[in-house]
């Protein structure tokens, strides 16, 4: 899954760049290279209110995120490595854009228009999030760079990890003040596609390298998830949520049920790593979708988005051997991920809808997090 051996190519130390004018006045920094010699830059945007968010183009991740908590005190509330070489040599998502297709398509093959596409397995016999080589591990362009958003771009080749016609994205990260923080995708094609893009970001409301996340108490908007099979593929059921271990649509700590032994579900995940239902189809307008509340700190999340499915991850796979930016080892259940999408298996399943994406049409995921606390309406000091 990795961008190859041979790390000797990357370089360590941030080198200031130059201003690029006066609407140009975030910070941008290199952070290295790649093996191949592509450089990493990061990118820091500020708001009035003192959020403070950064940015690496290597995957178009959210690399750190600064939010106070209900006395005032900042943060940063999403996990990430320590180092630009830590990363490349063990990539796990932090932070990045998932694509073209985030989540998993089973056994590496959908068909399209007739006609069968085989794409790289990752995930033992199935593909995650793209494929091998994902969008999570090429380098983005700037092409777009203020106090307080940018915007980055990747153009995808036809054949492209197996996938068909030529995709242009672009992933902007702005704040956008009132405690909020926006992600956008979007996606154009010159051929018939599939496309599903999110954002992976591992978030912990106590703070990065703090410790467990799984006393935070989480809210979904969903009624039903979707089973899955013994390798994470939906199985095509539909299953309501009420009077399992699923049911988040009051607030409930996450890891209060995470060890109920008699659901075979959470066996098969090693925790929570499920699509909940929140409607059949794309929303005409984003709507709240989960809240997350972390009775440590004070600190609120809410999520809004138009996406019908939102996957919801309990940090099952940190094992302990990732150190992260504030020097401490990320253990499981250290963090959680919320991610808007289509539902998994998409291009397989009919039933869940399309994924299909056309020459004329723009793809469109845009996701706000919005970050209050217990003790007010914003959250700022």
């Amino acid at each position: 899954m990795g961008l190859g051996k041979g790390m000797a190519g990357w370089c360590m130390g941030a080198l200031a760049l130059a201003a690029m004018g006066a609407a140009d006045a975030q910070a941008r920094a290199v952070v290295g290279t790649t093996p191949d010699g592509a450089r990493v830059e990061s990118i820091t945007l500020r708001d009035s209110s003192g959020m403070q968010a950064q940015v690496w183009t290597l995957g178009a991740a959210l690399h750190a995120l600064q939010v106070p908590d209900r006395d005032g005190k900042y943060a940063d509330v999403v996990l990430a490595d320590a180092t630009l070489g830590a990363t490349l040599a063990k990539p796990q998502y932090f932070g990045t854009i998932v694509g073209r297709f985030a989540n998993r398509i089973a056994k590496g093959k959908f068909t399209l228009d007739g006609k069968s596409f085989t794409i790289p397995t990752n995930d033992g016999p199935n593909t995650l999030h793209g494929g091998t080589r994902g969008f999570d591990k090429v380098v983005w362009d700037v092409v777009e760079a203020r106090a307080d958003r940018t915007t980055l771009r990747y153009v995808s080749p036809d054949g492209d990890q197996g996938y068909p016609g030529k995709l242009t994205v672009t992933a902007t990260y702005a704040l956008e003040g009132d405690g909020k923080l926006a992600i956008e995708y979007r996606a154009t094609t010159d051929a018939p596609t599939i496309v599903n893009l999110s954002n992976h970001a591992y978030w912990n409301l106590s703070g990065e390298g703090s410790g467990t996340a799984m006393d935070h108490e989480l809210t979904i908007a969903a009624d039903a998830y979707t089973s899955v099979d013994e390798t994470l593929i939906p199985t095509g059921e539909v299953t309501p949520v009420a009077g399992t271990v699923f049911d988040f649509r009051t607030p409930k700590p996450i890891g209060r049920d995470l060890r109920t032994g008699s659901e075979p579900q959470l066996l098969r995940g090693r925790g929570y790593d499920h699509n909940w239902v929140v409607s059949r189809a794309v929303a005409k307008q984003p709507r709240e979708v989960a809240r997350v509340h972390d009775p440590r700190s004070g600190r609120v999340l809410t999520l809004t988005s138009a996406q019908p499915g939102l996957q919801f991850y309990s940090g099952n796979f940190l094992d302990g051997t990732t150190v992260g930016k504030s020097g401490r080892v990320y253990r499981q259940g250290d963090a959680f991920v919320l991610e808007p999408q289509l539902f998994p298996d998409t291009p397989n399943q009919p039933s869940f809808g399309s994924a299909r994406l056309v020459p004329g049409k723009q793809y469109v995921n845009r996701m706000v997090y919005r970050f209050t606390t217990d003790q007010g309406s914003r959250a700022t000091p």
